[in-house]
């Protein structure tokens, strides 16, 4: 594989990962179809090392550096011509995934590596729409991407072998550790949040506690780092809605979305990055 990494999408998502590639010594290039949110992820990844450097992590790259590696394109054939592992990480859409790597596929060189970023949706499925499914594994990064060690690994039906440890040496390089999971809806972590996330929008919306001592009582009496109303505002209330949807069709009842949660996102409620969900910010 070589040095270039190409990653489709500058949101959270991608401009976290973004800023993983190239602290680990990758030449990226950054894709979306908005100048705009280009120039809001480079924004952030410079904010980010920033931070880093401030803190005084003993191997931080400076912005100028990161930024050195980091290139932007509104072209999508322009950002995977020479990448060795494209990583998608555009929304949450099934049909946006496939355009994404139908396309990257005429212009990413035969060889190349293909990374979806899904956090629920079928690998195999996605794969389905390349010429050689073999070649494209799942590669689910979590938010905020610079402190967030874990990735998930995901193996559709026809993901090789090599293409599973290709993934995994870069997921190594940028500092993360993995785990394997044979495709299934939701994986390991999604499956297992949205059903706490879910338990939790049911228990405020039958007036059990308030959203604040429900993330109160999951922090200190399961330690968790977040709770799960302060971790849906982070991701967003409209991205868990979707994958609940999801896991409702594909696995049943029992993930039924919170009919709170779903009057939220129709308010427009959809968390920190418009300033209120659960919480006003």
């Amino acid at each position: 594989m070589t040095s270039k990494i190409a990653i489709l999408g500058a949101g959270t998502m991608g401009h976290g990962i973004a800023h993983a590639a190239v602290g680990a010594g990758y030449e990226t290039a950054l894709f979306d179809v908005s100048q705009a949110a280009l120039d809001k992820a480079v924004a952030a990844i410079g904010r980010i090392a920033d931070k880093e450097a401030g803190a005084g992590r003993p191997h931080a790259a400076g912005r100028e550096t990161l930024l050195s590696r980091l290139t932007t394109t509104t072209c999508l054939g322009d950002a995977v011509r020479g990448a060795g592992l494209v990583i998608e990480a555009v929304p949450e859409h099934i049909e946006l995934k496939l355009s994404a790597f139908a396309e990257a596929q005429i212009h990413a060189p035969a060889e190349a590596i293909l990374a979806t970023n899904t956090s629920a949706l079928s690998v195999s499925e996605i794969a389905a729409v390349l010429d050689r499914p073999a070649r494209l594994a799942g590669m689910h990064f979590f938010n905020p991407v610079h402190r967030m060690t874990l990735v998930e690994v995901v193996r559709g039906a026809e993901s090789s072998d090599a293409t599973i440890a290709a993934i995994e040496d870069v997921a190594r390089r940028m500092g993360k550790e993995t785990v394997i999971v044979r495709e299934s809806p939701g994986f390991i972590t999604s499956r297992v949040n949205a059903m706490i996330g879910n338990e939790a929008f049911y228990m405020l919306e039958e007036g059990i506690a308030s959203a604040r001592d429900i993330d109160k009582a999951l922090r200190l009496g399961l330690n968790h780092p977040m709770g799960p109303f302060e971790l849906v505002d982070l991701a967003g209330l409209d991205v868990r809605l979707s994958i609940l949807r999801y896991l409702h069709r594909t696995l049943g009842e029992k993930f039924r979305p919170c009919p709170l949660l779903e009057a939220y996102v129709r308010e427009g409620r959809l968390g920190r990055k418009v300033g209120k969900g659960v919480y006003d910010y």
